[in-house]
């Protein structure tokens, strides 16, 4: 991970900030706070529409500190960018994307997880869809503190949900729907872990497990990046620019496939260019990746704002068009101030308490380079094209973080696979001379995933000159045991993962009874 030694990056990870970022973030929801209440005065439940545009602007923020950090977090992880740079390529995309394709209608009930017309009056909706604001949030700001990655869209379903359920009973809810969110709970990751490992398996056998890396590279890069240009050019007009320009998946397709035959011939000119001067080892080709994990970052960024904003705005959205209609509505125009309120939130939540969790992702879970950051990358992207073709529920959050895990496990797998060869070769000579074989021990111990193959060919050529012991099998047997996967972090996120509809529900709930009791 690219070392946070600027005067920016120590600004936004320093605790002697702590204050600091904390007071930009009020200084933020009170100028909500003052300009709602300009453009609202003297219009009917002013002072209500006041306090939800302050609660959506908390939501903006936390979904900026958590749900970001899964676009730049690789990127972040293996170099690619510094953390105060993800920080503001990511702030400025999101917020782009937010704004400029953000659309203009939003649909009220995510994800159609309730039945509207069970709602019992127009101020009950009002104070539902606060209380599920509020919910959401607050869960995102706990999940923050606690460095767990979690689907902010989940936890606006949860509260819509939970609050729902307080208004107009368990018959309110649409439970086919939650058992689809439910099983995304498991799609999402699987898909996600799987398609990262699976072009890591396939870098490696075509380009790193080469003797000639250079050679290889330069037939093989140029292709699997135009491979993340298709995906990239398809997702974008699938998920990113759909409320611009709508098209079917065909059309979204052919626009993928023209960019990714442009950024063909271009990769193959650079790589062609660096070869010249290009290591032979994987730290060369990790070079080659650099600029394509800084495009999908900021592409990641730009499509992210555009779709997950709603889950700001759709609620305070829904209670503005509420108050001025005086209505129960399914769906809502979004305000200019609205749309701002979610793209200034984001923006200002990422660079406030956005780093905390980009450096979970990017270095905690597991180690990156530029290679394993780029199938991360590539699968979220390739996932979710796949995934809504196939009309099957996944969350951007869960498929980002279950590539994170894929590619770690499949290092765990080959380092593991690797050292078992290594010890069935080596444990059938005998204890002689054991001054031979601790070079090669100590070689081992210290060795990357990639640097395990030599040493198996090495093992393989010079078999009577190294002998193992009984203890030295042990150890051996503990290095390869190693876990390339914090254990620790899985735990966590997975719990996190599982009690966010639940959690954000029973709070919002909980809030739905309070503001009712308050204001009735």
């Amino acid at each position: 991970m690219a070392k946070t030694t600027g005067f920016f990056d120590k600004a936004l990870t320093s605790s002697s900030t702590e204050r600091f970022r904390l007071g930009i973030c009020l200084l933020f929801l009170l100028g909500v706070w003052l300009y709602v209440g300009q453009i609202s005065a003297g219009t009917p439940g002013s002072l209500l529409l006041m306090a939800a545009a302050v609660i959506g602007g908390y939501m903006a923020i936390n979904i900026g500190a958590n749900d970001v950090a899964n676009n730049v977090g690789p990127a972040v992880g293996s170099g690619a960018l510094s953390l105060g740079a993800a920080v503001l390529l990511a702030a400025v995309f999101e917020a782009g994307g937010a704004i400029i394709a953000g659309g203009d209608v939003v649909s009220t009930i995510k994800g159609g997880i309730i039945a509207a017309d069970r709602v019992p009056d127009t101020a009950s909706f009002v104070w539902l869809m606060t209380a599920a604001l509020l919910a959401g949030a607050l869960w995102l700001n706990l999940a923050t503190w606690m460095g767990a990655p979690v689907s902010t869209t989940h936890s606006i379903v949860g509260g819509v949900l939970g609050a729902g359920i307080a208004a107009g009973g368990w018959g309110i809810a649409d439970w086919g729907v939650m058992t689809a969110i439910v099983a995304s709970w498991v799609i999402s990751p699987v898909l996600g872990g799987v398609f990262a490992a699976l072009f890591l398996f396939i870098i490696k056998k075509t380009v790193l497990y080469r003797q000639d890396l250079i050679a290889s590279a330069r037939t093989f890069v140029p292709w699997l990046v135009s491979i993340m240009a298709w995906a990239f050019g398809t997702y974008l007009m699938i998920k990113g620019v759909k409320k611009l320009v709508k098209v079917d998946f065909l059309g979204a397709s052919l626009v993928g496939l023209a960019v990714a035959a442009v950024v063909f011939l271009l990769m193959r000119t650079l790589v062609g260019r660096k070869a010249a001067t290009m290591e032979n080892n994987p730290d060369g080709v990790n070079s080659l990746f650099t600029w394509p994990l800084i495009f999908a970052a900021a592409l990641l960024s730009f499509a992210h704002g555009a779709n997950d904003v709603a889950n700001a705005i759709g609620p305070l959205a829904a209670i503005n068009d509420a108050l001025s209609a005086g209505a129960v509505v399914t769906s809502a125009s979004i305000p200019f101030w609205v749309m701002m309120v979610g793209a200034l939130g984001l923006g200002v939540g990422l660079m406030l308490f956005g780093p905390r969790l980009i450096k979970t992702v990017g270095s905690e879970i597991t180690e990156l380079d530029k290679t394993r950051a780029f199938c991360i990358a590539l699968s979220a992207a390739l996932t979710v094209i796949i995934a809504s073709q196939l009309g099957l529920p996944v969350s951007s959050t869960h498929i980002a973080i279950g590539g994170v895990f894929g590619v770690g496990f499949l290092r765990e797998y080959l380092k593991s696979n690797y050292a078992t060869q290594i010890h069935s070769i080596i444990e059938k000579h005998d204890e002689a001379d054991l001054q031979r074989l601790q070079p090669f021990l100590d070689d081992f111990r210290n060795a990357s995933v990639e640097e395990m193959e030599a040493l198996l060919k090495k093992a393989r050529k010079n078999k009577g000159e190294l002998p193992l012991s009984k203890s030295e099998r042990k150890r051996l047997k503990k290095i390869y045991r190693e876990e390339l996967v914090k254990r620790s972090h899985l735990i966590r996120i997975i719990a996190a993962w599982v009690i966010t509809v639940p959690a954000s529900a029973s709070m919002a709930a909980l809030l739905f009874f309070t503001l009712r009791g308050l204001l009735l």
